[in-house]
């Protein structure tokens, strides 16, 4: 059961990990003249807000009643399932709408410009700022927190699997973070490289995986039914 936990929210942990936004700031960071103190205080920041929402919506989904049988149906974690498929596709949507015309440069959010000179508090502060009150990171969320909560785990199994959602959710900013710390002169330049590109795909990419994943949600509440 534990395993199969597991693969159902993995590619959730995706549309988190995927975070072209998050992932040009931390490049920009890792940068900046003060990578190493704002590097892993904004790893700090992104991580406690994942987590933060991911315990908390597991054990909302937990706290839900069970089906009345179990070969019946979830009505209400199906509701709620179809509630975060529409949620997805709608976000899904929107971003696919923001992408910057053909030709055009994307424009950045400002506080990107002051980047360079961030210290570890407010690198920390941004890394809570970008994790916790974004939508897409809410909807991650709540989604695997459906599908642990309302799996019957045992407590400590249930423990693990949020720990998996939250490892792999944060990959993608451990991962540059923890490399810089020991081979900064080497990633420098495909680091640069990796940030042009990002800039330029967000909204395409986040996309196409809000839209990937909120079709599987639908599939898990047709499930539910």
């Amino acid at each position: 059961m534990l395993g199969q936990v597991i693969g159902e929210i993995l590619p959730l942990t995706l549309a988190i990990a995927i975070s072209p936004l998050t992932i040009v700031a931390v490049i920009l960071m890792l940068l900046s003249p003060n990578a190493r103190s704002t590097g892993p205080g904004f790893l700090i920041g992104w991580s406690v807000g994942v987590a933060v929402a991911a315990t908390t919506f597991v054990l909302i989904a937990g706290a839900l009643p069970p089906r009345a049988s179990a070969d019946g149906p979830d009505l209400i974690r199906a509701i709620v399932q179809f509630v975060l498929a529409a949620l997805l596709l709608l976000l899904a949507v929107k971003q696919w709408r923001s992408r910057p015309a053909p030709g055009a440069d994307p424009v950045l959010p400002k506080w990107m410009s002051a980047i360079d000179s961030l210290t570890f508090g407010r690198a920390l502060g941004l890394g809570l700022l970008l994790s916790v009150p974004r939508p897409k990171n809410l909807l991650m969320a709540a989604s695997a927190g459906m599908i642990i909560g309302g799996a019957g785990l045992p407590l400590a199994s249930a423990a693990i699997a949020t720990g998996v959602f939250i490892l792999c959710s944060i990959s993608t900013v451990l991962v540059p973070v923890v490399a810089y710390l020991f081979a900064a002169d080497r990633l420098r330049r495909p680091l640069e490289a990796f940030h042009e590109w990002l800039t330029r795909e967000n909204a395409v990419i986040t996309s196409v995986l809000l839209l990937v994943i909120g079709v599987l949600m639908l599939g898990k509440g047709l499930g539910s039914l």
